[in-house]
Parts: structure tokens; C-alpha cells; sequence
């Protein structure tokens, strides 16, 4: 499907084609909203796939520079994705907002000055150098102007509401739209506060008075068409520490430095026209003022936690008519007040001095991304003052009471008729389609199977206990009381965002009601994403995760049970969590992977300041661990589902199609019959809808190279501190559909590829984008059991080709370098890998690797040193066919049993003795000797 739309951008059209069309631009369009009428729209990170892409293969096809429009209405992720593009390509980005007059309506069409970007671009596609405009938004005017080289903007995004409009189209090659995000959530929340008094197009008037005349019509001549689900989301979440500060008029040298900056904000709170006296402040919408620039926020959404106020990145810019609009619908201002900030930036943390005039106070305020390193930055700065966790808002309503409620205006004098109602469909803000099957919404499936996200209301349910009966006994804290306190489910579930939401809710409602400590835990299929949100919840709260592989018996995992319950050493689990629960230290086992064997013992205790812990693992829910827990949440998706889908894809290449239940069976069996009913019993149920694929959040940054570097030069760019190493033996087996359309060749693209190490199997996700020197790759494994590659092969799929190879692996936590050495190549591969674009590049540099790289895979390296005929997709390497075979049958014959298995063993371990004895690591360079 991706190469088809690919197609699609260069076959309708491009700078050219819309000269001839009439303008958008002035008429009025009475059609409902985008969402509903686009014939083909992807979710955020699919289309951020595609237009890399599309970019790539225009500027191999045509000379000179590559123009892209990014266009939407204000928060729906334009310029996150124009960011994200440009971190790829390394391309150019033009923000509209600088070609603004100095007015005080921020999206007025007449505001924008089109002429001077219009000149801007054809000097930029001359091949001219030019001059952007710089605007400054508190001065409400251009300050100057940047010059961009044309030499050095192969690719320029122009990333504005107004980006697709017809003046500008016939500029451009590429032409995006984003709908949804923040935009759609708060058309959503408007809708839940005033009911059904009035159409969604009445709503987007009022509150986007500009999008269905001046903004929308352009936006269907796109040819990426993106529906953002994004919304506010903790898993990027901003920890903040506030006190009082003792030196109000700011004294501390920290506020005297050239680099502090002063803002002065009005913030404005509003309440819904629906609320009554008693109304939560959560539901309020915040208006932050700051120049001409108005920026906004669903209520207050924060998290307390201890010392910490925790807030989502939930902020979207507006135009100043919507917050006319949303008074006009009768939402009231019921606080307002003005906020001075002075701040300065200490690495990745911001400190600042903030005056409030309604309180008549100054505080300090201490922000970062890392809880412990925001933490950790008070004490070692030495800040005394007590901590506050109330916001300005509560503050104020606690000196000055919440403002009686007035009458609310009438909400539309304009009768709607009753057929119109029903024809127009209420925004979905968290809505994607499937991006490779078709037709997977129309399947009957429980939640577990991950499927279309489905309407959800702006407001979460809150959490309660199913039972409040007290008369068993005991006082609060005790284990009768705890015993007999349990929560009730949630009623639904929830994508990722909302379900760390709720999760961390939980928590915070145990704590309250329940008392320390409280034991959460998470399970769902391996690659489901239950490890990352086991992480990110610590992070919030502050506490430990327990992975249930340490607590694997050595003996069951030499026998590759992993997936099997009793692989797990309960009676030592039943142990820690009783000691836990009694408020003892307890000695938590640690488990070698590499190894297959316990390494240690680590002791663990759990504080009263903390008072939480979480164990993670597929099991996590089963009825013999469960009942000792506090809170059960469950995720499904993630990588797990992403390979039943890829094997749905290929089945429909070559003319079959095959149900996710049918699949499910066949490659999960396991799942469904040993984790999946555990599942159901969950407090709070997750779909992780990630794509390990597409999405940029999980990109890794690869350099690749054959030159010989020297051992040395390896431990003087890692951190000496941070260093660690290892050695493994991995093969590689490639699985591939027989019919699939290859030309004849075997395409990395076209296979599934499973990789055996240390006597454990995993399917690698590994589909790049390949820019410049870079292999852009997702940085997702996930282990799978025998059965699934079992599995496999018995829905047909046939091994092709396998690569058996060595590597010395060298990290410091930042960077990874691999010097892997393969069966048929003469000399061995070096591979630097990050998250950080930068900094792999400065290690390549440092290692003097510049000018040696190569974007190949080393399936394209292997089948390259082959004879011509070995190359099809139809053979493999000559030699190495009978041990393909042998490697093949014993994987099928042991699914039967897990009797056998010592023979994959025994294979593996001789694979690699045939090359590989030993390793020599010289100092004068890396060598791996062969006896």
C-alpha cells in the first residue's frame, strides 16, 4: 500500500497541477468536516513514513529543489511533523507564522504576506539565495530576517495553516494536510459541555471561524492526507517543583545571567456553560495570553505526586476569534490573572521566577522531562523552601472563593433540522484506520485483538472499589481491610495515553483509600508495550519495576520455556510480594538472559515515601500471582499486533486472506491459550496502537561501515564510567511467502526475519529509511517462542536465506557500537547506533569512519557475493541449504514437544564453533580469529 501512495503523490500531479484550477480561497464550502469526507487519510505516523519517502524518490527523479506544503488548522500537528521530517531529511523549514503583518488576529487570512513567501521560494527554486522573515511575537512586528542558501536546502517544508492555500500550490511538489490532534479535542470537549444542541459545523464556526472557509477546501487537494489522533499525553510529561521564593525580587545570580528571559502571560480559566456550582476545575478551559499569541488547554490537567506536579505537553496555539467563539457558546471567565516570568536554562532543566499579581507572590519553579533530574538539581542546588503542589488557580480560589455562576447566553439562535442532526458525525479524535489490511474494522473482535479505536468521551471515568463493605473488619490498612477492598474495572478500553492516565490514577486512588504499599501489575503478549509503561508509570510515581523474567528457573529456560507458566519460580515470587506487603526487605532475583542462569540477588525494600511497586511480565495477571496485587492493568498491540497484521498483509499479496482470530492461532497459540484469558480479568485494559515500524518516536540512528578501526580508538569515544561490553552469536533466518511479487530477488522488505542468540528466538522489526549515510531503523525486538516461528512455517511461509554471524557489542548508554563479523563476508562490519543523530555522526567522525559507509543491509552485502543464479528468491547459498533445512525441520519437529530441544542447542553451539572459537580484542585493533 505504501508504494501505491507513493505513486499516487507523483501521479496527481505537483507543482503544475492545480494552476489551472479555480481558487478555494473565497468560496464558501457548506461540505462537513474533512474527516468525513476524505477518500484515503493515515494516521500521524504513517504519514510521516510516506512523505519521507515520497521526498526521497521525487529528488531522485527530478532536479533541483523539492517544495512540500504542510497545511492544517491550529493543533493538529503540522509542525511536529514538519520537525520530525527535517530531523530525517535535514531539510529547510519555512514557518507561515513569520510572514505575518503586525496584527492582533494571529489566523487572519489578510494577516499572512504571501508575496514575500511566494518570492522567497522561486528564488529558493532558481537557485537563488534569499531572505526569510523573522516575527516577533511580543513586539508584534519582523525584527529582521535569516538567510537561507539554496546550495543548502535540497528539500524546504513550508509548515503553516495557510501552507496549501492556491497561491502557493502551484509552488509546490508535495502537498500534506493534518486534521485531528488537539484541534479535534477540543471540538470533542465543546461538544460533551453543550450537548446536542447544535451541528459540528455550527461548533467549528464558532470556535475555528476561519477553517471551513479559508482553511479546510485547501486542504482536500493534498495528497498525504494525515489524521493526527494525538492527545495531551503523559508519556512525555514535564515534572515541576514549586516553592515560595525567598528572594522575591529576583537576587539570585541565576536571574542576573544575559541569558535569562522575561515573559509576562494573562491566564484565563472558563467555565462551561453546562457546569453547575460544584463543578470540577478540570473541566475548565485554560486560555494562556502571551503578545498576540494565544495558547490553550483542556483544564488542569496535571498529576500530583508527592512533592512533584506532573503536566502533560497539552498546549495548542489559537486564534484570538476562538476564544471569542467559545464566550459566544457561553463559556465564562470565572479566573484571570497575570503571570511575570523570568527563566534561565540549566542543561535540560529551565528554573524560574514567577510573579503572580492576584496573589501578590513570587515562586520558584524548577521544570525538566526527568523526574530524578529534577529532583536531584533541587537538593544539589540547595532549595529549602517548603514545596507547593497547588496551582496558581487553586490558589487563587482558595483566597478568593470560586466566582458565582451566571446565567449562561443562549447557545444558538439558529434552528437545525432534525435530518441535519443526524447527518453530521461528531469529531473522533483518536480514531485510526488500519494502514495495511482493509476491511479489519468490520471484524467482530474483543479488545484484547487491539482494534480500530473506537468514539471515546473527552471526560475519564474515575475509579471506586467494587465493594465498600467494611464489616469483615479491620482498620484502614490492615490486610482484612486490604483483603476485602477491591477496584471496580474500568467500563472500557483505552489507548495508551489514556491508559497511563488512568493507571497512575489508580495508583493515586489506592494510596488514598487503600494505604502503602501498593502492588500493581502488568501483563499482555510479549511485544505488547506492557515494559514501556511500566517504566513510564515509574517515572511519574517514583517507584521500582520487577520484571517477572527474574524470576525465571534456569533449568526450564534451557529448555526454551519461556512462554511456559511454570518457567517462573512462584514460590520465590509469592515470597517477595508477602514480604512487601508486610513491610520487610526481600531479596529480588537477578536473571542472566545471556546466560540462562541467576547472577545475584538484589535487596529490595519498599519506602513509606514511596509506598508503590510494579511487576511486568506476561504472566503478570495469572490467577496465582493476581490475587496478591493491587491493580491490574492489561496491554495488547504494540509489536505483537504489528506482526499479525504484516502476516495478514503478505497472505493478501498473493491472493489469500486470512482473519487476525485465524492468524492469532496459528503464530500466538500460547497467547490464546494460556495469557489471553487472564487478560479479561484486568482493573484497566490498554490498547497500544504504536506502530514499531512507522513511527519516528522509536527511530535509531545507524552508521555502518567495513573500515578496520582500532580497539583503542572504540574505548576513547564511549564513556569510561558508563562502558560495558559483550559478545554474542546470532543467526538470522529469513522467512518469505512463496508468490510474493519480488522481480526475482529476495527483498529484505519481502521477509520475516527471526534471529536465534543465546539460545533464544526474536523477530526483528526491521524496515529503514536509508538517508544520506544514515539506515534510519525502528530500535523494536521482541522475543517470540518456538511455537511462533513454528507457526510460520506452517501458515506457509518458507526460509530463504540465513546469515550466521558474531558480534562484539561496546556501550555507554548514548551510543552502541557493534563490530559484527559475517559467515561469508572477508572482513568484519562496524555499526554505530543512537538516538541521536548527531552524536552517531560525531562518533563516525571521531572514529574517521567519513566516506566509508554503506546503507546495504548485510542480506544485500551476503546475496551480492553470491553467483549470479544463487540469487533468486527461489535459492540460498549453495553450501548452506542442507543446515537451513536441518535448522528448519528441527524447529518444526520440536513445536510438537519441548523434549527435543537441546538439539537447537546443539546446533547452534556447533554453528558457531565452526568459526568462531574465540575472541581476540588487541589493542592496536579488533580481530575476530577463526581456528
Amino acid at each position: 500500500m505504501d508504494d501505491e501512495v507513493v505513486q499516487r503523490v507523483f501521479q496527481e500531479g505537483g507543482r503544475d497541477y492545480f494552476q489551472q484550477q479555480p481558487s478555494t480561497s473565497t468560496s464558501t464550502s457548506s461540505s462537513s468536516s474533512i474527516l468525513q469526507s476524505l477518500p484515503l487519510h493515515v494516521s500521524f505516523d504513517h504519514g510521516y513514513y510516506l512523505l519521507v519517502k515520497s521526498i526521497q524518490e521525487l529528488r531522485e527523479k527530478k532536479e533541483g529543489l523539492v517544495t512540500v506544503g504542510i497545511g492544517g488548522p491550529s493543533g493538529s500537528g503540522k509542525t511536529s511533523l514538519a520537525e520530525k521530517v527535517a530531523s530525517v531529511i535535514g531539510c529547510t523549514v519555512i514557518p507561515m507564522e513569520n510572514y505575518r503583518g503586525g496584527t492582533d488576529e494571529g489566523t487572519d487570512l489578510d494577516s499572512i504576506d504571501f508575496d514575500a513567501l511566494i518570492r522567497n521560494l522561486e528564488d529558493l527554486t532558481e537557485g537563488k539565495d534569499t531572505k526569510i522573515p523573522v516575527f516577533d511575537f511580543h513586539q508584534k512586528k519582523r525584527v529582521g530576517s535569516k538567510a537561507i542558501k539554496s546550495a543548502m536546502s535540497g528539500v524546504v517544508i513550508v509548515d503553516g495553516t495557510y501552507a496549501l492555500h492556491a497561491k502557493l500550490r502551484s509552488l509546490l511538489d508535495i502537498r500534506v494536510a493534518v486534521v485531528g490532534g488537539v484541534h479535534f479535542s477540543l471540538l470533542s470537549k465543546v461538544r460533551y459541555d453543550i450537548g446536542d444542541s447544535c451541528s459540528l459545523d455550527y461548533l467549528i464556526d464558532s470556535i475555528f471561524p476561519l477553517f471551513r472557509k479559508h482553511i479546510e477546501p485547501d486542504l482536500h487537494h493534498a495528497q498525504i492526507r494525515i489524521n493526527n489522533s494525538f492527545v495531551s499525553s503523559f508519556r512525555e510529561a514535564i515534572y515541576k517543583l514549586k516553592c515560595r521564593s525567598e528572594s522575591p525580587d529576583g537576587q539570585s545570580t541565576f536571574f542576573l545571567k544575559d541569558e535569562a528571559q522575561t515573559d509576562n502571560f494573562i491566564e484565563m480559566y472558563l467555565r462551561p456553560p453546562s457546569a453547575n456550582e460544584e463543578a470540577r476545575i478540570n473541566d475548565w478551559i485554560k486560555v494562556r495570553q502571551s503578545g498576540i499569541r494565544y495558547y490553550l488547554s483542556l483544564g488542569d490537567q496535571r498529576i500530583v505526586d508527592k512533592n512533584f506536579i506532573i503536566r502533560p505537553k497539552a498546549e495548542f496555539e489559537v486564534g484570538r476569534m476562538t476564544l471569542g467563539g467559545l464566550l459566544a457558546l457561553g463559556y465564562n471567565v470565572v479566573v484571570s490573572y497575570k503571570r511575570a516570568s523570568t527563566s534561565v536554562n540549566i542543561g535540560s532543566l529551565s528554573l524560574s521566577l514567577e510573579t503572580i499579581d492576584t496573589l501578590g507572590e513570587t515562586f520558584l519553579v524548577l521544570r525538566g522531562t526527568d523526574r530524578k533530574t529534577v529532583g536531584a538539581e533541587a537538593l544539589r542546588m540547595g532549595i529549602t523552601g517548603q514545596w507547593l503542589t497547588k496551582s496558581y488557580l487553586e490558589m487563587i480560589l482558595e483566597r478568593k472563593g470560586v466566582p458565582r455562576l451566571n446565567t449562561p447566553p443562549l447557545v444558538s439562535a439558529t434552528s437545525v433540522s432534525h435530518n441535519q442532526e443526524k447527518d453530521i458525525a461528531a469529531p473522533k479524535p483518536i480514531r485510526t484506520t488500519p494502514n495495511l489490511v482493509y476491511q479489519l474494522e468490520d471484524l467482530a473482535q474483543p479488545w484484547t485483538r487491539s482494534p480500530t479505536k473506537s468514539k471515546m468521551e473527552p471526560v475519564l471515568p474515575t475509579w471506586h472499589f467494587a465493594s465498600s463493605d467494611r464489616s469483615h473488619g479491620g482498620s484502614v490498612g490492615s490486610s482484612a481491610f486490604r483483603d476485602t477492598m477491591k477496584l471496580a474495572p474500568m467500563p472500557d478500553s483505552y489507548d495508551l495515553d489514556r491508559g497511563l492516565l488512568l493507571a497512575v490514577q489508580g495508583i493515586q486512588f489506592l494510596l488514598e483509600n487503600k494505604s502503602v504499599p501498593v502492588i500493581v501489575g502488568i501483563g499482555g503478549p510479549s511485544g505488547s508495550g506492557k515494559t514501556s509503561l511500566a517504566h513510564k508509570m515509574a517515572n511519574i510515581v517514583g517507584c521500582e519495576v520487577v520484571s517477572l523474567e527474574s524470576y525465571f528457573r534456569p533449568e526450564q529456560v534451557k529448555d526454551f520455556k519461556y512462554d511456559d507458566f511454570n518457567s517462573l519460580d512462584l514460590p520465590l515470587l509469592s515470597k517477595n510480594i508477602g514480604d512487601i506487603k508486610h513491610g520487610r526487605k526481600t531479596k529480588i532475583p537477578v536473571f542472566n538472559l545471556e546466560t540462562g542462569s541467576r547472577s545475584c540477588f538484589k535487596e529490595l525494600e519498599i519506602s513509606e515515601d514511596c509506598g508503590v511497586i510494579i511487576f511486568e511480565g506476561v504472566y503478570a495477571l495469572h490467577p496465582e500471582i493476581r490475587k496478591s496485587l493491587d491493580l491490574w492493568i492489561a496491554v495488547v498491540g504494540g509489536v505483537h499486533s504489528h506482526l499479525i497484521s504484516r502476516v495478514q498483509r503478505d497472505k493478501s499479496r498473493v491472493g489469500c486472506f486470512m482473519s487476525q482470530n485465524e492468524i492469532m492461532m496459528t503464530v500466538f497459540p500460547i497467547f490464546q491459550q494460556h495469557i489471553e484469558l487472564h487478560l479479561v480479568h484486568a482493573h484497566l485494559k490498554i490498547r497500544n496502537d504504536f506502530d514499531p515500524v512507522l513511527s519516528p518516536e522509536s527511530s535509531l540512528f545507524v552508521l555502518k561501515s567495513n573500515k578496520q578501526v582500532a580497539y583503542q580508538d572504540i574505548l576513547n569515544i564511549l564513556d569510561s564510567v558508563k562502558f560495558c561490553s559483550s559478545v554474542q552469536n546470532f543467526i538470522d533466518i529469513y522467512l518469505r511467502l512463496p508468490g510474493t511479487p519480488a522481480n526475482g530477488h529476495i527483498a529484505e522488505s519481502d521477509c520475516v526475519r527471526v534471529r536465534i542468540c543465546e539460545g533464544r528466538f526474536a523477530l526483528l522489526i526491521r524496515e529503514p529509511i536509508r538517508e544520506g549515510n544514515f539506515i534510519i531503523q525502528p530500535k523494536v525486538d521482541f522475543d517470540i517462542s518456538i511455537s511462533t516461528v513454528s507457526g510460520l512455517l506452517n501458515l506457509g511461509y518458507q526460509a530463504v536465506a540465513y546469515i550466521e554471524a558474531s558480534a562484539l557489542i561496546y556501550q555507554d548508554g548514548k551510543i552502541l557500537i557493534e563490530v559484527d563479523h559475517l559467515q561469508d563476508a572477508p572482513s568484519p562490519y562496524l555499526q554505530i547506533k543512537g538516538v541521536n543523530k548527531e552524536a552517531v555522526a560525531a562518533a563516525g567522525s571521531a572514529l574517521k569512519l567519513d566516506g566509508s559507509y554503506t546503507t546495504k543491509s548485510y542480506l544485500q552485502i551476503i546475496l551480492e557475493r553470491l553467483p549470479l543464479v544463487e540469487r533468486s528468491y527461489s535459492g540460498i547459498h549453495t553450501h548452506q541449504a542442507a543446515r537451513l533445512q536441518e535448522l528448519v525441520e528441527s524447529i518444526q519437529s520440536q513445536n510438537q514437544s519441548y523434549h527435543g530441544n537441546l538439539h537447537i542447542h546443539g546446533y547452534l553451539e556447533s554453528a558457531s564453533q565452526q568459526r568462531f572459537d574465540f575472541y581476540e580484542i588487541a589493542s592496536e585493533g579488533y580481530d575476530l580469529k577463526i581456528r
